[in-house]
């Protein structure tokens, strides 16, 4: 129903407005009480051998909802309904922003895949804790939350920004990423080098490290670095005693594409995800795994729309995954299939 019915109307409408008409729909739908019930047990699979302990949380099932979804944490509770085992709201940035000018996502459907330069667009982190503190969050939900810079914040000074979305957060998430790959940031993508990072990460550990119950710091790394670059990421990780990483983030390549070059270039700038950032994923996921010898937990993400997909990501070495435009692509029946596919291999 959702491929021969819904997406083609949802497809009608620009990216960027149809994701917000399909929020306030799943909004108005769960608030129904009958039909937001039956919705919930059509979309969510719960089964004691899907659980997962990761970095010393409890997930009820290894499949979550990637950052850039519900950057302001206003629809979680709704999201929750489509069976996620744990969502990640942001990027959040200190100050509110409006990001970069409309329009600022794009479909490609021959490729099954998105191009977006949002750029970091959010309300602010006091925003979101808002959010967070109203109402809790639904049972057994983990909730994770991903921080970065505003566009007007320079390098140099970055770590700052980080830091005041850490210190708001922490009372109200189950862990944190760290987004320093995202490519619609101006130079943001600079902080991924070395030094910068070591230093950045270092800061965040030692503020982490100062509290009663520290919580679980992970790294989000582009799809675009070279395996010196990841050899440099899996030092980095071991030096710092961050808890893991996320791979990977949108990419810059438009290699390979089937859609129309001249549509592509008209589109411009921006991350591309989807299927064709698949296989890169699914590679350096592995090289970090093999590499590190298993040390590195790993969450994947990049062109999920299926549960041979999933299954692809944690044969490499993923211990979680999460998705996003494979749920644009391939509906709210995405997260259960995904589950299925799981159990039917334990």
């Amino acid at each position: 129903m959702y491929k021969s019915i819904i997406k083609p109307i949802f497809f009608l409408f620009p990216a960027e407005r149809a994701h917000h008409l399909t929020l306030f729909l799943l909004k108005m739908v769960l608030g129904i009480p009958l039909v937001g019930n039956m919705f919930r047990m059509a979309f969510s699979l719960k089964d004691t051998r899907l659980e997962r302990e990761v970095f010393g949380l409890k997930f009820p099932n290894p499949v979550g909802l990637a950052a850039g979804f519900d950057k302001d944490g206003k629809h979680f509770r709704a999201m929750s309904a489509l069976g996620f085992g744990f969502i990640e709201v942001g990027t959040v940035t200190p100050k509110g922003q409006d990001g970069n000018p409309l329009p600022r996502l794009f479909r490609l459907p021959a490729d099954e895949a998105l191009i977006n330069r949002m750029g970091f667009n959010n309300e602010g982190v006091d925003a979101l804790v808002s959010r967070l503190k109203q109402g809790g969050k639904p049972q057994g939900l983990i909730i994770g939350g991903n921080i970065g810079k505003n566009k007007v914040t320079p390098n140099e000074e970055a770590t700052n920004d980080y830091v005041i979305c850490f210190e708001a957060l922490f009372p109200y998430v189950d862990y944190f990423v760290v987004n320093v790959s995202s490519p619609n940031t101006p130079n943001l993508r600079a902080l991924q080098d070395k030094e910068p990072l070591t230093q950045l990460l270092s800061v965040l550990q030692e503020k982490n490290r100062a509290k009663t119950a520290p919580k679980p710091i992970l790294l989000k790394i582009a799809p675009d670095l070279t395996d010196s670059q990841l050899d440099d990421i899996i030092e980095i990780v071991e030096n710092t005693g961050i808890d893991g990483v996320i791979a990977t983030n949108t990419t810059i390549s438009r290699a390979d594409l089937d859609t129309d070059q001249n549509t592509v270039e008209t589109i411009g700038a921006g991350g591309l995800s989807g299927q064709p950032v698949k296989d890169r994923s699914t590679e350096v996921i592995r090289y970090l795994h093999q590499k590190s010898g298993g040390k590195i937990t790993i969450i994947g993400v990049g062109g999920i729309a299926s549960g041979a997909d999933a299954l692809e990501k944690l044969e490499a070495g993923a211990s979680l995954v999460q998705v996003y435009s494979g749920l644009i692509y391939e509906g709210p029946a995405l997260v259960k299939n995904i589950n299925k596919a799981i159990l039917n291999q334990t």
